[in-house]
């Protein structure tokens, strides 16, 4: 029996991967790939999922596209998982607040916003914004600081002040450098009603951030089960599997550090999960060496986590 989780007051923690948006050859919205990318995440054991994001490629996508997305996603889940809805938007003519209410509409746990970086340099407005999403849906917020060009960088201290502001800003995702040091400014002056801090910058600080107090952890979607096996032996105190695991990531996220979402999509290509490994952001595509530099990668980090997922380490170095 399938398991009902849309109880808004659970809190949130755990392992939260951002899901990527599929595009086929002619670079249009592949639904279809999208549901494997989410049955994915969902089999690898992940605790939550969150869509969309910059991961996501939020800033691409239509209005009609975002929302046909949301609503896949959100069914393929069918309540196995529960569901942070981004509402995060790019332009004067997307509403986060009309976003929130259509996420409110199919029962999601919650909303992602992460305010433009025109707005940086006025928390009121940033307050003004939060506080109509609140109206808008009655749902815990979390409040995405990242850095530019799409994040705001917001200040420990400006963050602590929307938060205090807005009493549905439940969460945290700090993804603005140094990480670890800004989560711990913020949980050491933790406004009342914030319920934890999430890590993000793609699982770069992932255990310095848990060390820190951070709730959980939203990375990449492409080795969910990774991530989950680190978190569950951090969790249980087992620091050193901990450091073991993430030990074998490293390579792959110093490689992803560069590519971002070419990477991710890349992976997922080959794992058989998308069918394209298009992307419409502007992060940089991979040549010839950097697809073969990746799958060697990818070959020593099975080899060093002692795991096989889905046909990483049958890969092919051509192609």
């Amino acid at each position: 029996m399938k398991q009902n989780v849309r109880d808004e007051q659970a809190p949130l923690s755990g392992v939260w991967p951002i899901v990527t948006t599929p595009f086929d050859g002619a670079g249009r919205l592949d639904v279809d790939g999208l549901g494997n990318v989410v049955e994915h995440i969902i089999g690898s054991g992940a605790h939550g999922l969150v869509y969309p994001a910059i991961a996501s490629e939020f800033q691409t996508l239509s209005a009609d596209e975002r929302r046909t997305a949301v609503d896949h996603v959100i069914a393929v889940t069918d309540g196995r998982r529960p569901v942070v809805v981004g509402i995060s938007s790019a332009d004067d003519h997307t509403s986060p607040a009309a976003l929130a209410n259509h996420a409110a509409t199919r029962a999601a746990a919650g909303v992602m916003l992460m305010p433009r970086p025109s707005d940086a340099r006025d928390p009121g407005a940033i307050r003004d914004a939060f506080s109509a999403v609140a109206a808008a849906c009655g749902l815990p917020i979390i409040l995405q600081n990242a850095p530019g060009p799409l994040g705001p960088a917001l200040s420990a201290d400006a963050v602590r002040l929307i938060v205090e502001a807005v009493p549905s800003i439940q969460y945290v995702k700090e993804e603005t450098q140094p990480c670890g040091q800004r989560i711990t400014k913020l949980l050491r002056a933790m406004p009342s009603g914030l319920a934890g801090v999430f890590g993000g910058a793609g699982g770069r600080f992932v255990l310095d951030e848990l060390a820190r107090g951070a709730v959980g952890t939203m990375p990449a979607c492409e080795f969910t089960a990774l991530h989950v096996a680190l978190y569950d032996r951090f969790a249980a105190g087992d620091r050193a599997e901990a450091r073991r695991l993430f030990n074998a990531l490293l390579p792959l996220l110093n490689f992803e550090s560069v590519f971002r979402t070419p990477a991710t999509k890349f992976i997922l290509h080959r794992m058989g999960i998308i069918d394209s490994p298009r992307h419409r952001d502007d992060n940089p595509d991979l040549d010839d060496a950097d697809r073969l530099e990746l799958i060697t990668i990818l070959e020593n980090m099975g080899a060093r986590a002692r795991i096989n997922p889905p046909n990483i380490l049958g890969l092919a170095a051509d192609g």
